[in-house]
Formats: structure tokens, sequence, C-alpha cells
């Protein structure tokens, strides 16, 4: 079967052009030449390196630092020596410790690893060769999506291969304290971030002035996910703005004249950690990031996880794009060294920026097989796939249908054209083994059956639930592609109108509603609803007039889709304003709503009254909360380990009916700084 994926591999090749198969000539030659090959990257504007000690040093030595420093000591009663120790000590904590000799160590190492679990990485050439003059012009932002824990290896490792200077890396502090791997990763370029900063005035000093001073020397690029965490559905989450606010600051105060934004699109065929991501969303605890698990995860060696792309995009100059929409002269009325919280405008401005970025990652992202094959699956009642079995040929049809659709839509398809399209499904489905099986003629879900011990039907249906969220990561994947069509879909549906400024007022609740499950760049609302009608119109699902969206005659079938496609979400969010609705108290704890909601939806699953399995993912479980707290609906009452939140309950009931269609839209008005 390996031999089957290179086959497809190779063509795949040949189809994209601008796509390099990095991992080809790397398989014939030696893996320690490689590691000791010449790196010499052309230097940013001439300037020498800065080692760790030079940059640790100019952060603690700056006047900002120093004013802060003064202030906690006042306010705390402490010394001005026992602050900038504790400054000290958080600063070493944090800090990378880049050396070339532990890079070219990470290079062996990683570069075994990539050759033995994947087919081939692709990389776009003409991207790699506009970011290595960018890297000699101004400081760097490398923004990648983050979907797997390799995101930040695969990245080092190309810019290594192509002599680009290898970026520093924001990285979340749990792995600083695996044993060897965690020195070894802050020597590759790592500095380590706290999960849970708070209100701690002297760490977010600490680290703001890091990075800032990162941006200020340009020595290397910075590269953080945007996004803030991995993403365990395998989509887009709404962006962290911390970061991006740090990053932004030096160029607003100019102390840098421009800074240089990269979206990076990373796909995977297969993800690594697929099991380990389902079974957290059914609230299994994350195993602790520790040496020892590492090692225990090495059976990952032995699968084949097919092939990665990734897709360096157009970098964007933030002076250009921020050019009228901020005011730089505000920042001459305060001296640079002195606190400065970014105002509304510089908010707004890097709210923007963020969301165009996680926008840009997605465009700029591939659509395999395997992602339509997930859409068309998760269509099929859940019964058919367990018993009786899909009919492969159908499978077939229906993905052949979808692949049409996607391109109307303007997908980025990773399908080979010179492969019958057979092979191209039979040797996906053999890929991704772990989720469905073939079996004359027919295609079930996997759940790893144990045929000598029997199961409660709980226990059963959990295990279909692993598989079938699994197989939702999957098809979240290529969501962005078909979300604004179904957005519209789902208020032709909603409304039962043909007129535009009806469908336009539900297209934006239903934009708002589901803002934390998809990223919309804000205020664009009337763009994307233009866009879906384009799209739309363009399959010739719907006709589009001067005031009116009708639907054609062949508009049913595609417009049915789109509305299935988002069912799993109506039903889940449905189910979780019932369970709030229902409740006797107004006041309740997070996790006694996650749990009280997972019991309620096992039970309706068991019952048939629920059909989508997809209402038991804690994720999903969590965006209905943050939805209903930007909507007013909700309110948090105290914020710690146990967040409690007040319930209004006739919002929530509101919100229902709108949703169902059983009363009027109205236009929502989100709180101002729901996306700040």
């Amino acid at each position: 079967m390996a031999n089957t994926y290179r086959v497809l591999d190779k063509v795949r090749l040949q189809d994209e052009e601008e796509f390099v198969d990095i991992l080809e000539d790397k398989r014939y030659c030696s893996d320690l030449r490689f590691a000791f090959r010449t790196f010499s990257p052309p230097p940013y504007k001439g300037a020498p390196a800065c080692s760790s000690d030079e940059l640790n040093q100019a952060v603690l030595e700056s006047q900002y630092l120093r004013y802060v420093i003064k202030e906690v000591a006042l306010e705390t009663g402490s010394s001005v020596e026992e602050v900038r120790d504790e400054a000290c000590g958080i600063m070493w904590e944090m800090s990378q410790n880049l050396q070339l000799r532990f890079i070219r160590l990470l290079g062996f190492a990683v570069r075994k690893v990539f050759k033995r679990i994947f087919s081939a990485i692709y990389v776009n050439m003409e991207g790699l060769q506009v970011l290595q003059q960018a890297t000699q012009e101004c400081p760097v932002i490398l923004m990648p999506n983050h979907r797997s824990y390799i995101d930040f290896l695969v990245v080092s490792y190309i810019l290594f291969n192509y002599d680009i200077p290898v970026p520093v890396i924001a990285a979340g502090i749990p792995l600083a304290g695996m044993k060897i791997v965690g020195e070894i990763l802050r020597r590759s370029g790592a500095f380590f971030i706290r999960r849970a900063i708070g209100s701690d005035k002297l760490y977010w000093a600490v680290l703001s002035e890091y990075v800032r001073t990162i941006v200020r020397k340009g020595f290397a690029p910075l590269e953080f996910f945007v996004e803030g965490l991995r993403s365990r559905t395998l989509k887009s989450l709404p962006p962290k703005l911390g970061m991006m606010n740090m990053i932004l600051e030096p160029f607003f105060k100019g102390e840098v004249y421009d800074v240089t934004l990269l979206p990076i699109s990373i796909s995977y065929d297969r993800v690594l950690e697929e099991s380990l991501l389902a079974h957290e969303l059914l609230g299994v605890p994350k195993p602790r990031e520790s040496t020892a698990g590492l090692l225990k995860a090495s059976r990952v060696l032995q699968e084949n996880y097919g092939c990665m792309h990734v897709n360096f995009g157009r970098p964007l100059s933030v002076r250009r794009l921020c050019e009228g929409k901020i005011n730089r002269c505000q920042y001459n009325l305060t001296p640079r060294d002195l606190p400065q919280k970014p105002n509304a405008e510089a908010q707004a401005c890097g709210s923007w920026l963020a969301h165009m970025i996680v926008r840009l990652q997605e465009e700029g992202a591939l659509t395999s097989p395997w992602s339509l094959m997930a859409c068309v699956l998760l269509q099929v009642p859940t019964a058919v796939l367990t018993e009786e079995g899909l009919l492969f040929h159908q499978l077939t049809e229906q993905t052949l249908w979808l692949r049409k659709l996607a391109l109307d839509f303007r997908a980025h398809l990773n399908w080979p054209e010179k492969v019958p399209d057979s092979d191209v499904m039979s040797s996906t489905m053999a890929l991704h083994r772990s989720v469905v099986y073939r079996k004359a003629g027919r295609v079930y879900l996997t759940r790893n059956d144990e045929l000598e011990r029997k199961h409660s039907i709980e226990e059963d249906m959990m295990r279909t639930a692993a598989a079938l969220l699994m197989l939702a990561s999957y098809r979240n994947q290529c969501l962005h592609v078909f979300v604004r069509p179904a957005l519209l879909a789902l208020a032709m549906s909603i409304t039962k109108s043909t007129k535009k400024d009806e469908l336009l007022t539900c297209f934006c609740f239903l934009q708002e509603l589901f803002s934390n499950e998809f990223v919309f760049i804000p205020g664009q609302s009337s763009q994307d609803f233009e866009e879906a009608c384009s799209l739309l119109h363009k399959c010739k699902a719907v006709h589009v007039g001067q005031w009116e969206v009708t639907d054609s005659d062949t508009g049913p079938e595609v417009l049915s889709f789109l509305q299935e496609l988002l069912k799993p979400f109506i039903e889940s969010y449905q189910l979780m304003f019932r369970f709030l609705c229902e409740e006797r108290d107004c006041v309740f704890r997070e996790k006694d709503f996650l749990s009280g909601v997972r019991t309620l939806a096992t039970k309706l699953i068991v019952s048939g009254e629920l059909h989508t399995y997809e209402a038991l993912s804690s994720d999903m479980q969590k965006n209905v909360l943050s939805s209903l707290r930007r909507l007013g609906a909700v309110t948090k009452i105290t914020i710690s380990e146990n967040n409690e939140y007040k319930v209004n309950k006739s919002a929530v009931r509101r919100t229902g009916d709108m949703l169902a269609g059983r009363i009027p839209l109205q236009i929502v008005q989100a709180a101002p700084d729901a996306r700040l």
C-alpha cells in the first residue's frame, strides 16, 4: 500500500508544479550530511546577529521594564531589587537560546521522523523565495495555522533547508518542562509563554518587551500561532490578539519602518494526533506533555500519514495595510518607554489583521479527497455506517459531485488528475483505516471492537462518538470552502423568504451566532453575503437579482447538501439552549454545564432523539457559552477555575426560536468589544 501512496504523490507533484517535495532527494542522501550542511542565511539589513544573552540584557535594561519594575515595587511593597530578580527569573524561564548546533541536531532528528511517517512534504518554492527576500528588508512575522505539535518543527526545518534565518518561536510553557526535549527546543529557538497570565503585571511587561525587542532588532523571524492554541477540531479558531498587539506596537510607535506578516497554511492528509484529539473532545483528560509520553507515542512512527503541504503565503506589509486605518500621531503624545494599553482604534486594527491572517491561512490550505469524503459520510445515518455499510460506489459518486462543487467555490484541491478516481478513493480510505474501512464493496465506521468483550450501550456509543468526531475533524478542514454559501442556504431555509434584505439580516445573525465555530473578518458581513450569492449563482443553485435571491431548478440538491453540512451545529446549539432553559437554577458553573450537556446528549443519542454526536464535543459546548455571552444571553459572574455564569433564559429561548425560524429575526447587537 505504501507504493500506492508514493505513486499518487508523484502524480500530485506533476500536477502542482509550484510545489516541490522537499523529501524526495533527501531519501537518497545522508541525514548527517544534511544536518552539517553549510548554513549561511543573508542577514537582516546586514545587521549582526543578536545572541540570546544580548537580547535578554536589552530587555532587562529597557526603560520600559525599569519603569514597570518600579511601579510593581511600589504596589507590592517589595524592593526594586527583589522585583528585578523576579523579572530575571521570568526571563530565564521564558527566553530562547538559539544555537546552530542544536538546529542541526533537531534537523537530523526531524528529517529521520519526517521521512518515516510522511510520503511527501510539498512546499511552494515561489513563496519561499519571496520570504527569503523579505527577511532582509524588515522584521518578518511567520504566522502558521496550528493543527499538530509538529507544525513549528516543519517550518524551522524548511527554512534551515533553504538558507533562510531560522525563527524564534512562541511555545507553551508545558513544553519547557519536558526533560531534555524542552532544552533542545529552547536551543532551537523556542521561547516559552505561560498559558494563564491573568493580571500579572510584571509577567506581561517582560513578555511584551521581549517580543517587541525581537521585532525591533529583526535578527530572526518571529513565529507564533495567531489562533493561540492547537485546534482540536482541525478548523480555524478565532484569533487571540495579545501577541498580535505586541508585534504591532513597534510599528505604531515608529520604532520600525514596517513589519511583514506572512500567513502559512499547513495541510495534512492525516494528523498524527487524530485519535487523541477526538478523545479530548469527549472529556478524556489531555496527557501532560512529557518526555516519557513522547517516547510512548513513538508508535506513530509505524504509521503512514500521507502528505503534508506547506504553503507560504504572500508577505503582507503592515504599513500598507494600516494606511488610513490608524492615526499613529497619537503615539507621539506619550513617551515610548511608558506603558501604554492599545486604544480601541489599535485593538480594532489588530483584530482586523488577525482575522484576515486566519482567512488567508484558510484560502491557502489544500483540500484533500478525505475531507470531501468526510463531508459525505457525516450526512449518512450513523446506523448505516455501523451496521449495513454505505455502498462504496455511492460514496465515490457523491464525493466526485462534491469535488465539482468545491471547485466552483474556488477551493484548492489536493486531488491527482492523472490517477483513476477509484484508485484515489481506495488509497485514501486505506490511509484512514483508523476511521473507516471497506468490506465487500461497502464502507463501515471503524470502532476498534473487542470481540471478546461485551460493551454497554453507553460504551458502544462513546466508541462510535470517537470515530465520528475524528471524521468531523477532517470535514472541518474544508468547511471554510462551503461555510458562506451554507449560511445563505440556511438563511433561505429559516426565513422562507427570497428578499435580499431579509436574507442578509438572517445571514448576519447566523454569522454572529457561529462566530466561534467559523472565522469571519469583522465588519465584512455584507461582503461575505455577496460572496455567498456569487458562489451559489456560479454553481447555478440560485438566481440572484437586484432585490431577490431565488433557487433554480437544479438548486435543491446543492442547497440541501449545504444545509445538511451545518445541521450538526444547529442541532448541537439547540440542544444546549434547551439544557439551559430546562435547568432550575439561573446560575451555573462551567464544568457542571459541560458534564450536564454531555449527560443529556448521551441520553438523547441512545434513545434516538438526537442524531449528531458532535453535541458531545467540549469545544462545541464551550463555543455555545461564548456565543451566548457575546449576545448577552449569558453573563460570567466569577472568573476562576470554577467559572460561574448567569443565564437569561428568555434571551436563550428567543435565540433558539430565531434559529428555528419560529419568530421573526432581529438584528443582533453584540457587545462592542466582542471581537477585540
